[in-house]
């Protein structure tokens, strides 16, 4: 379980996360959602420890993020975040060679291949694995690095708007793998998200951000709601049921 109480974070003047407290459901798939500035990614990479917070707790499975050992940390959590670059050359397997290093620590083992070659499979990336990254489409090199963090094998996977620069196919083919991910192999995913119709018909629980304070959280069907997203977003929008799916309708 993740559990966050009391959490603060400063720059200057500026109050980015303001108190949050948020309990994120095992085995689920829990979304921040919120407008632009609301502080989500912030929470986001302080609870992976890339930020430190100014003030509060973050306990993953009862202990203190900050009191893990970074190679320990890293096979129970796993982040990707929102812009990612690399300075080296590299194929499609060998960045996702990469989320195998807190285990082989670069000496692969055949789990660790097994593993590798799952995570391409998922990704629909298997025609590309020999490809550098150079080479690829924004989504193509998008799917590569999920497919990183799914090699790495975390009870928990964390994804900052992991959706961006991708075609509705492979959206969708990434969001069908986190629940296959959480159904089959029970880990525990946190995705930042701004096309709320995913979180709507994807998700189990979603969490509101707003200038920095969690202004709604529970159950997606709880959040799907005209009124609650009124109040998160500050505009009106249409809540309909489409294949038993709350779809919102906000372009009108």
């Amino acid at each position: 379980m993740v559990d966050i109480q009391q959490v603060t974070k400063q720059y200057g003047e500026k109050l980015v996360i303001d108190d949050v407290s948020v309990c994120i459901p095992q085995g689920k798939i829990t979304s921040f959602i919120g407008p632009n500035g609301a502080g989500k990614s912030t929470l986001l990479s302080m609870v992976s420890r890339l930020l430190k917070k100014d003030a509060g707790q973050i306990l993953i499975d009862q202990h203190e993020v900050t009191q893990y050992d970074s190679r320990e940390l890293a096979k129970k959590l796993s982040i990707l975040k929102q812009a990612n670059t690399i300075n080296i050359r590299l194929t499609v397997k060998d960045l996702v060679s990469f989320g195998r290093f807190p285990y082989s620590q670069g000496a692969l083992t055949k789990e660790d291949h097994r593993l590798i070659d799952e995570a391409i499979r998922y990704m629909d990336l298997t025609d590309l694995e020999d490809r550098y990254l150079d080479q690829l489409s924004g989504g193509q090199k998008q799917r590569a690095f999920i497919a990183m963090v799914i090699a790495q094998d975390t009870d928990y996977v964390l994804l900052d708007e992991p959706l961006n620069n991708l075609d509705m196919k492979h959206s969708v083919q990434i969001m069908k793998v986190l629940r296959q991910m959480v159904e089959e192999l029970g880990k525990t995913v946190v995705i930042v998200l701004h096309d709320i119709n995913f979180a709507s018909c994807y998700l189990d629980y979603i969490v509101a951000l707003k200038n920095g304070k969690v202004v709604r959280q529970g159950p997606k069907n709880e959040i799907i709601d005209r009124e609650a997203l009124r109040d998160i977003y500050d505009m009106d929008m249409e809540v309909n049921c489409i294949n038993d799916q709350k779809i919102c309708v906000y372009f009108t």
